[in-house]
């Protein structure tokens, strides 16, 4: 069974509230592609605005730790997270049009997602402000939920270094 475009946006955090309307609107823009098990996406510094939502299947969030620390060998990159149908990524550079903060690699066959191009979704805000509205607040929400989850994380390693510290000793 295929869901249309509109309704695989539907259940998207970032497009919540949105009518049906405007989740056609913003189906209208969607480029759908297939990906198989260990594509990469996107790279790590990379240059790229676009947004996309995963239909079906998932992908890995992946960081080089040698940008932090040189006691890891070259190449050597660290899974952060996987993403899963309904989730987004991408949402940074939307934002703020500036380098990728990781590696996206398919973690699942026929992975497909839906991608956004930066441009024209900030063209349909512009023309629907309301849209806008929904899709900026939508869009704070998401990142201050990630922002939050990640400070705890920092929170949980430092107190797992902190006690390996303590039996160390």
């Amino acid at each position: 069974m295929h869901q249309s475009t509109s309704a695989i946006l539907s259940v998207t955090d970032i497009f919540d509230t949105f009518t049906e309307t405007q989740l056609q609107l913003v189906a209208a823009l969607c480029e759908t592609n297939t990906y198989q098990t260990g594509d990469i996406l996107l790279r790590e510094n990379d240059q790229s605005t676009d947004l996309y939502v995963i239909a079906r299947g998932g992908v890995e969030v992946l960081m080089n730790p040698t940008f932090v620390s040189d006691a890891v060998t070259e190449g050597e990159m660290v899974v952060l997270t996987e993403l899963r149908q309904g989730q987004v990524f991408g949402e940074v550079a939307l934002v703020d049009q500036g380098m990728r903060s990781a590696t996206i690699r398919v973690s699942q066959a026929n992975t497909m997602l839906l991608r956004i191009a930066r441009g024209r979704l900030m063209q349909l805000c512009d023309t629907y402000p309301e849209l806008g509205y929904k899709l900026m607040k939508n869009l704070a929400a998401d990142l201050a939920f990630k922002i939050r989850n990640t400070d705890l994380t920092i929170r949980q390693y430092q107190l797992m270094l902190s006690q390996s510290k303590i039996d160390a000793s």
